[in-house]
């Protein structure tokens, strides 16, 4: 008789001999164990639960359990605010909402947030950032607008005054931001450019003579775009401009020394009119958010005091000599924007929110909804098919995977504010970019899939998919766009690999890649690439082991490719040649970030029966992941044949059996009923409170 395995059972010839029959037969009981009663006839063969693999179905998944594990220290915090909502309904926002009325909430909303909740947003940006970013989440589970708004205020425009600012700024800015007294926004992107913030043509010349700043806009391409809070509701703007001094440069031309940051009044305290010398129009109606006043700013010889000027990097004296710790203007603006990561840390977190709101909505749906079935048998749900098993669960790994990453970075960032090491810094710039590149592309996928897979009842507007994709979308855009932001992290990447061949020491994020050069690159092991077990697929090593292989094979192959490109294109022309290896790069490497904490969350959790069930939820995400990709493994016979198969049919089974605990999974996020509020997402009642909202 052939070689056999679980993977793979021969062909279809020897499939046709009655034992090769009765052996496959025999086999299903392995991929997915019925708990139906068995049908009538003495023949009759019923698939059961193998003795030598758990059933999820026997795990106690307490959702409580999974709840206090991942909500951890600020669960009461975000409690406090959703319960204030509740009791406030005049602060909920409709499905349908005009524009204007809808921007006018948002701001009645945060002021509520500040004035009567009693949220100190900016002392806790500053002081505790773990909590102010669960405070984002909460409320973004309300209004993805009031987050946004929320984020310009505080991550934003306070944000650039805590890091960009010295003392004589936050003493006179700090609490009147707080208390949102003063409005404020964040002016960086201009008409023409976006991504090359060294790019911005918005100039402040100073003048000597009367110890100030003069703002222009020098042509239409450099107005002000896309400036959220500034269409309504601002007072003041940090405005990216670049910094020009007279008769300081060669031959008594005027120097430029880069961009950097300033305080611009843009509206009366008293009677918000808009200043003299400022132009202000609106950006109008959006895909989404349109409680968010975007604006577009046009600068006339604007002139501000000289300490308007954000001098923590660079500062110019009263007699027009500039100074500054950093030696040149490119030091000077990577110091600039590796102070405003937290505007991606924000961003990661908040996607993650939004990804667990939709995933609940989807998993419970598909719980509720039953459509066809066996002959003469009730209908079934329609998570019990394989192919809705095959959207949800997976998505549904990965929603806690992306949890315990966002996590991580929050801690990171917390470090990086307590101590200001340039090392985790540099860490956190990158560990940001790659994140919220990889999130917020992940979410808005998602969200697609989520809507689809609830059928024509997802394209209702009260069940939120609509307001959720199109809000979110431009999580992938501002903030830093994600092709852009994961060059950052491949440009990391070939940074760390150009340290090791010079014996350098790497970065704590990238630690594995001191080893990946020598024990990664070497060829695959033609018996372990065979290996098709069970307990070795799902063995932790054998699956970080298997991202950082990928991770460090496409690493080595790309400096490749540039070193010999670099040769006829220029540095230029050989990154543009390699840029889709670049970015796949990028994505392997934050994928194996990603697993490394997810690992060592479960490996950390207390609960042994919580931890057995995220194990589960931990192998799903890995070995997905390794089977969409499973052409790299298979090109370079990191995985041979019939390990891929057996990781195939392992995927498979590991969705049904996370099928089994999909309610315990979602409850435990614990997000109540005023965050979800689609009717097809609700624990209980679901199809009654849906003909409610139509008129029954």
């Amino acid at each position: 008789m052939a070689t056999m395995s679980r993977s793979g059972y021969g062909s279809d010839d020897e499939d046709s001999t009655p034992a090769m029959r009765r052996l496959r037969r025999l086999s299903l009981h392995l991929l997915q164990p019925s708990d139906r009663p068995a049908p009538e006839g003495a023949n009759s063969l019923v698939p059961a639960a193998c003795a030598g693999r758990r059933r999820a179905g026997g795990l106690d998944a307490d959702a409580a359990a999974l709840t206090a594990y991942l909500r951890g220290r600020h669960r009461a915090t975000q409690d406090r605010l959703y319960r204030f909502f509740v009791e406030r309904p005049e602060l909920h926002t409709p499905v349908e909402l005009p524009m204007a009325a809808h921007r006018e909430l948002c701001f009645r909303q945060m002021a509520a947030l500040v004035r009567e909740a009693g949220v100190r947003p900016l002392s806790l940006m500053a002081d505790d950032p773990d909590e102010y970013f669960a405070v984002m989440e909460a409320v973004g589970g309300l209004d993805i607008s009031l987050a946004v708004k929320f984020g310009v205020q505080y991550s934003l425009w306070g944000g650039s005054i805590i890091n960009l600012g010295t003392k004589k700024h936050r003493e006179k800015y700090f609490d009147k931001i707080d208390n949102l007294d003063y409005p404020g926004c964040f002016a960086m992107t201009e008409l023409h450019h976006g991504s090359n913030v060294q790019a911005l043509q918005t100039t402040a010349t100073f003048d000597s003579v009367t110890d100030e700043f003069i703002i222009d806009t020098p042509n239409d391409g450099a107005i002000k775009w896309w400036i959220g809070n500034s269409a309504l509701h601002g007072k003041f703007a940090t405005v990216f401009a670049r910094l020009i001094l007279p008769l300081q440069g060669k031959g008594g031309e005027p120097a430029d020394m880069g961009i950097h940051a300033f305080i611009v009044p843009i509206r009366d305290l008293e009677t918000h009119a808009v200043l003299p010398g400022i132009e202000i129009n609106d950006c109008g109606h959006k895909i989404g958010l349109n409680g968010v006043d975007n604006g577009a700013l046009r600068f006339r010889s604007v002139r501000i005091p000289r300490d308007n000027l954000l001098n923590r990097f660079g500062d110019v004296a009263r007699d027009g000599k500039y100074t500054s710790s950093l030696p040149t203007i490119n030091k000077r603006f990577a110091a600039t924007l590796g102070e405003l990561v937290g505007g991606r840390v924000s961003l990661a977190y908040s996607s993650v929110g939004i990804l667990k709101v939709a995933v609940t909505i989807a998993v419970r749906y598909a719980l509720l909804r039953q459509q066809f079935g066996p002959p003469k048998q009730p209908e079934i749900s329609v998570l019990d098919y394989q192919s809705h098993q095959h959207k949800l669960m997976p998505m549904l790994a990965s929603a806690y995977a992306l949890h315990f990453a966002r996590r991580y970075l929050v801690d990171k960032y917390s470090e990086m504010k307590k101590t200001n090491d340039e090392d985790i810094s540099a860490d956190v710039h990158v560990l940001s970019s790659g994140l919220k590149s990889y999130i917020t592309s992940y979410t808005a996928k998602s969200i697609s899939i989520c809507r689809e897979s609830c059928g024509g009842h997802g394209y209702a507007a009260v069940n939120r998919f609509g307001g959720l994709r199109n809000d979110h979308d431009i999580f992938q855009t501002f903030e830093g766009d994600n092709t852009v932001l994961l060059q950052q992290v491949a440009g990391d990447l070939l940074k760390q690999y150009q340290q090791k061949f010079k014996g350098g020491t790497l970065s704590v994020t990238w630690n594995y890649l001191r080893d990946s050069m020598s024990t990664y690159l070497s060829q695959p092991n033609p018996v372990t690439a065979r290996w098709e077990g069970e307990d070795h697929l799902r063995d932790p090593k054998f699956q970080l082991d298997a991202f950082r292989y990928r991770t460090s094979r496409l690493l080595h192959s790309v400096a490749a490719r540039l070193q010999k490109h670099m040769k006829t294109l220029g540095g230029f022309g050989a990154w543009n040649r390699c840029l889709n290896h670049l970015l796949t790069l990028a994505e392997s490497h934050v994928e194996a970030v990603i697993l490394a904490r997810f690992i060592e969350a479960v490996k950390s959790c207390p609960d042994a029966k919580t931890r057995e069930v995220l194990k589960l939820v931990c192998d799903l995400y890995a070995l997905d992941r390794i089977w969409k990709d499973i052409g790299t493994y298979r090109n370079v016979d990191y995985v041979a044949p019939n390990k891929a198969k057996a990781i195939h049919k392992l995927v498979d089974y590991l969705s049904y059996q996370v099928r089994l605990v999909a309610r315990e999974l979602v409850d435990a996020f614990d997000l109540p009923d005023e965050v979800i509020r689609a009717p097809i997402g609700m624990q209980s009642e679901a199809y009654a409170q849906y003909t409610q909202c139509v008129g029954f």
